[in-house]
């Protein structure tokens, strides 16, 4: 375990999007100044760090030189090519890691590493191929299922349900023929996350299991308490979550998403990274997901996960949704976070609010 960096060292971070500005808004709080590296274009976390540097995420050099000048490296979403951080020697700087960020990169890889630790998942089938792609929609059932590009996609991008084997090939064309993976469709009652920490020394801190409402495969609410179904599958999926961190050897905050089934949890997907149905603690626990991941990457002890409040509601705020920020905050109980974003296109994420009632 390293010693703590001193206040004032320089935290790395790769992405430069609403994630990246609240861990960069919780890294000034405890006084650490951060370095942003996004691509060409706004990026809403530069707004609140003292450093960008703009270059693709491919640029070895532009990587050598922001590396240099932090201290620490993590990143805010997972779709990084982890291939030039390896061939700069940044293994051993960056959290929570390149084995987790390599995982989650690929679905077919994420489920077979799952799987391994004795998860429960969804029916799945790769597909690399025209054949593959056939044969998977036929063993689908009467329900079908949904392609999933292999790599890239996100908040429902790079999806295409497939009704019947019909669909299959039009199913393909529409996420650009990629290597991708055919998952079956569940019965579920409820979706929610594990959301936990883990710091140098090995400490696992939880934050509670919040029920997750998704709409056209984007998080709309997050509430707590999540109700019967969820509450008592928790542990078990805690369980898994930490045999997955420990396996990792992963540093700071990890996300997995579970469906609560009548055969137990069972896990959907793992982001290595704080998570949007993890907002809420900003707010509704003693220490936030942003704050206690800059804690564990920065060598610091980690702080109470402990929720306050005895409903907890996270909504977030798509497209034009945010227009309406005065209406929300005439509500007392309801906290607004502008992501500073220009455009409000629709189906982007533009904000959130938080309503606490104790």
């Amino acid at each position: 375990m390293s010693a703590p960096l001193a206040p004032g060292a320089v935290i790395g971070i790769l992405g430069g999007g609403q994630l990246g500005r609240m861990l960069a808004m919780a890294a000034a709080q405890i006084g650490y100044r951060s370095h942003i590296y996004a691509p060409d274009g706004r990026a809403v976390a530069a707004d609140v760090a003292e450093t960008r540097t703009t270059a693709p995420f491919e640029d070895s050099q532009a990587l050598g030189r922001f590396a240099a000048a932090c201290d620490v490296l993590t990143y805010e979403f997972e779709n990084i090519p982890s291939a030039p951080l390896k061939a700069l020697g940044l293994a051993d700087r960056i959290r929570p890691g390149i084995p987790a960020l390599d995982i989650s990169q690929s679905r077919i890889a994420e489920k077979a590493f799952f799987r391994d630790l004795g998860a429960l998942a969804a029916p799945y089938h790769a597909v690399a191929d025209e054949d593959a792609l056939l044969a998977a929609a036929s063993s689908m059932g009467p329900r079908g299922g949904i392609l999933k590009t292999d790599r890239f996609g996100y908040d429902g991008k790079g999806q295409a349900r497939i009704a019947r084997p019909a669909d299959a090939i039009a199913a393909w064309d529409s996420i650009g023929r990629r290597p991708a993976v055919m998952e079956g469709f569940v019965d579920f009652q409820a979706e929610f996350s594990v959301i936990l920490v883990r710091g140098q020394d090995g400490e696992i801190g939880f934050w509670d299991s919040t029920h997750n409402i998704h709409e056209d495969g984007i998080l709309r609410r997050s509430i707590w308490p999540a109700g019967d179904a969820i509450a008592a599958q928790v542990g078990a999926a805690r369980q898994l979550a930490r045999s997955a961190a420990e396996a990792l050897d992963a540093i700071g905050v990890l996300t997995f998403e579970f469906f609560a089934t009548p055969e137990g949890p069972l896990f959907n997907e793992c982001a290595p990274r704080v998570h949007n149905s993890g907002h809420w603690t900003i707010e509704g626990a003693v220490t936030s997901q942003f704050e206690n991941h800059i804690r564990a990457i920065a060598g610091l002890p980690l702080g109470d996960c402990a929720t306050v409040g005895r409903r907890i509601e996270m909504s977030n705020l798509i497209g034009a949704q945010i227009e309406d920020s005065a209406a929300i905050l005439a509500d007392p109980a309801a906290h607004l976070h502008h992501y500073g974003k220009l455009d409000a296109r629709p189906g982007r994420k533009m904000g959130h609010v938080t309503k606490l009632y104790f």
